[in-house]
């Protein structure tokens, strides 16, 4: 059994920075892509960022310049740095990884969401 358990959201007024982590722990025989989704309350989840197990980044354009995806694969952790942040990221923001059980299958997982909110 596979858990991925996110931490970092909260509060933080526009213009100001927060950091999100997502570990994964459990059963693995390898971990494929990861990223992050956010869902806003009556929108759809967007894919916010994603990496590769090689280091390859996307990034929405809305949040291109001002987020962050990284990794640590001997920790089988994903990070995204928010900074700039803007009233319209306020939304759930939920981690995901390809977590792969043999060389040539996997599964994609998902982590239970962590509420970031930007007021002032």
């Amino acid at each position: 059994q596979v858990r991925l358990v996110e931490s970092g959201g909260g509060l933080v007024q526009p213009g100001g920075s927060l950091r999100l982590s997502c570990a994964a722990s459990g059963s693995i025989f390898g971990i494929g892509t990861m990223g992050w989704y956010h869902q806003a309350p009556g929108k759809r989840r967007e894919l916010v960022a994603s990496i590769t197990s090689d280091g390859i980044t996307n990034y929405a354009n809305s949040v291109k310049g001002r987020f962050t995806i990284s990794r640590d694969n001997a920790k089988n952790t994903v990070y995204l740095q928010m900074d700039s942040l803007k009233p319209e990221d306020t939304a759930v923001y939920y981690c995901y990884a390809y977590i792969m059980v043999a060389s040539r299958s996997g599964y994609t997982d998902w982590g239970q969401g962590t509420q970031v909110s930007v007021s002032s």
